[in-house]
């Protein structure tokens, strides 16, 4: 398992990228989706520095989450979703810290990660009433 760094660095560029876009934008409705896209690829580059932290730095699971301002249970589905934690998923797709335990583990030894062939695409995260009001 090799560092993430080259893919945060690409998540960062390719939101900076889509801000530059925005910003040279004429119209509020010609920045949007620049700057949706921008708040996407931050997301992405959030959660894989999170991975990267918790790899290859020792953080817990609960100091992730607060460094990146997230309470600890929205850390385990958002690693779930990183490609260096996704195969150590559980089936609910939270990364726990057992999860971690064995990515480590893996990593020292160096044993590839176990096989992961989602069905399909990981979408973003999305906000769910859990109620009608």
């Amino acid at each position: 398992m090799g560092t993430g760094r080259p893919e945060l660095d690409a998540l960062i560029g390719h939101a900076a990228a889509a801000i530059a876009r925005a910003a040279a934008s004429t119209s509020a409705s010609d920045a949007l989706p620049l700057i949706t896209d921008a708040q996407e690829q931050i997301t992405r580059a959030i959660d894989e520095a999170m991975a990267a932290a918790v790899l290859e730095e020792g953080t817990s699971l609960r100091q992730a989450g607060q460094l990146a301002n997230l309470s600890e249970n929205a850390v385990g589905p958002r690693l779930a979703r990183t490609s260096r934690l996704m195969p150590y998923a559980t089936p609910e797709g939270r990364v726990t810290r057992a999860s971690v335990e064995r990515a480590r583990y893996d990593a020292e030894l160096g044993r590839p990660a176990p096989a992961s062939t989602p069905d399909q695409p990981v979408a973003p995260l999305r906000f769910r009433r859990r109620r009608a009001t």
